[in-house]
């Protein structure tokens, strides 16, 4: 019987990563988790109940409470307050282990699983078959995240979604739980001068060359 695939994709925000993991999903035929969304509707939640996200008791407890049906209101989850929320709440230690669990067990499912975000391929499945660290220059992904809000109606200057952006960068990678790092085994993908289909297919092929390497 063939080992499960399970593909990892992690990387900063707005570098393609999501993009590719669900496509690369979709030309497998695998379940997609984005896992950012677990943290976004963390965020969300500590907020609808009136809380602080300095609250890290408040983070957990939400976390520990999430289920499949939190995660529907894509449209809400990924404006701009959930990610800035979600950077806040991903911090907290309680949080990432209330939610370790639900990313693993996703994983784990027959036949295997594509999953990005931050630390799928250091934590949540260091033994995927094949890794990828997506990542983009900070303008250029200040640039799409900002073509990707406004496009949608939101109202924000470009020079502000670029400090978003670096400012998230540090927090994700200075956190002491689970800091964003590229996996010792990933192969690293930078997306800055790609279209996303030149991305999508780079990054297929990173994939079928794991494959190889694994015997399918």
């Amino acid at each position: 019987m063939n080992p499960p695939l399970i593909i990892a994709v992690d990387g900063p925000a707005a570098s393609g990563k999501g993009t590719i993991a669900a496509r690369l999903a979709q030309a497998r035929g695998l379940p997609h988790l984005d896992t950012g969304l677990l943290y976004r509707a963390v965020g969300l939640g500590v907020l609808d109940s009136g809380g602080s996200l300095d609250d890290s008791a408040a983070a957990e407890a939400v976390a520990r409470a999430l289920d499949a049906g939190h995660l529907t209101d894509i449209q809400r989850l990924t404006d701009r307050g959930a990610g800035e929320a979600a950077s806040r709440v991903a911090g907290y230690p309680g949080v990432r282990a209330a939610l370790l669990d639900f990313q693993r067990a996703f994983a784990a499912r027959p036949g295997g699983a594509v999953l990005d975000g931050r630390d799928i391929g250091t934590v949540i499945a260091p033994d995927a078959m094949a890794k990828l660290f997506i990542t983009a220059t900070p303008e250029v992904r200040a640039m799409r995240r900002w073509k990707q809000l406004t496009g949608r109606g939101d109202v924000i200057a470009y020079e502000d979604m670029l400090a978003d952006i670096m400012r998230r960068d540090e927090r994700d990678a200075g956190r002491g739980a689970a800091p964003m790092v590229q996996a010792k085994d990933a192969v690293l993908l930078d997306t800055t001068d790609m279209d996303i289909e030149t991305a999508f297919d780079a990054a297929r092929r990173i994939v079928e060359a794991a494959r190889v390497r694994h015997g399918l």
